[in-house]
């Protein structure tokens, strides 16, 4: 049965269409959407930001290896010499002995 609640519903519906309602809530519904997917890429951002912290974090660990490195050769070149100047100062010294038992003979 056709009551006055049921035309003032169609009638609502009528009117809604002639104004556009629908579609304003659509559009609504469209930008939600879409707010929703930037969030979404502002995530994936985000996650590429952290990626490349994360990758620099491992660059300047790697440099910091590279650089221990570095002072660990030098120090085994700096042993080296060391090393070189004693045989040298023993050279030296059995020269001198030898100089000297020479001079005694």
């Amino acid at each position: 049965m056709l009551n006055a609640a049921n035309l003032s519903q169609g009638a609502t519906c009528c009117l809604w269409e002639e104004k556009g309602i629908k579609e304003k809530r659509k559009k609504k519904k469209e930008k939600e959407k879409e707010k929703e997917k930037e969030k979404g890429k502002g995530k994936e951002k985000e996650k590429e930001k952290e990626e490349k912290e994360e990758k620099e974090k491992e660059k300047e660990k790697e440099k910091e290896k590279e650089k221990e490195k570095e002072k660990v050769k030098v120090k085994e070149k700096e042993k080296e010499k060391e090393k070189e100047k004693e045989k040298e100062k023993e050279k030296e010294k059995e020269r001198k002995k030898e100089g000297e038992y020479r001079n005694l003979t």
